[in-house]
């Protein structure tokens, strides 16, 4: 697994194909995406036509970790769909600080999974459930589960 802060390189607002992102459908553009904004982290990239009343904004938060809204009606996003982010280790607490600070979020965690990362739940007043999950710092890993993934690896490897 690579550190995710090998993988963060900053925001960057530069245009590329995107290999995967979300699209959600919400009845309020703008005000769904002050809430990413100012809860998340996301910067809003563009906002298609410009001004207070867009029928499309794409946000992105790290390079590839980008969001479509789109005017429409609120999309019922359904039990189990999520989004995983990956975050770094130190800016979890503060995430969750913000987000619980917005009417209409739940949040959960930050909490250590016993798969050796530090997980994050934030509920967006839309319905979209984002876990954002950072590999825990080396002294705070179980080793027990690293040797064992190490292990299972290994075994599960093409003869």
């Amino acid at each position: 697994m690579t550190d995710t802060t090998e993988l963060q390189t900053g925001i960057t607002r530069d245009i590329y194909g995107m290999p995967a992102f979300i699209s959600l459908e919400v009845d309020d553009v703008r005000a769904a995406a002050r809430w990413f904004v100012e809860a998340l982290d996301f910067i809003e990239l563009f906002a298609m036509p410009p001004g207070d009343e867009p029928v499309l904004i794409h946000l992105r938060r790290w390079r590839y970790q980008d969001i479509l809204l789109r005017q429409g009606a609120a999309a019922d996003v359904g039990t189990g769909v999520q989004l995983s982010l990956a975050a770094t280790y130190d800016e979890l607490d503060g995430l969750a600080a913000r987000a619980r600070s917005f009417d209409g979020t739940v949040v959960g965690g930050p909490a250590d999974t016993p798969w050796n990362t530090r997980d994050l739940t934030v509920v967006s007043p839309q319905g979209l459930r984002l876990v954002f999950t950072a590999r825990r710092p080396e002294p705070l890993r179980d080793a027990a589960f690293t040797a064992d993934m190490n292990r299972w690896s290994q075994e599960q490897l093409p003869s």
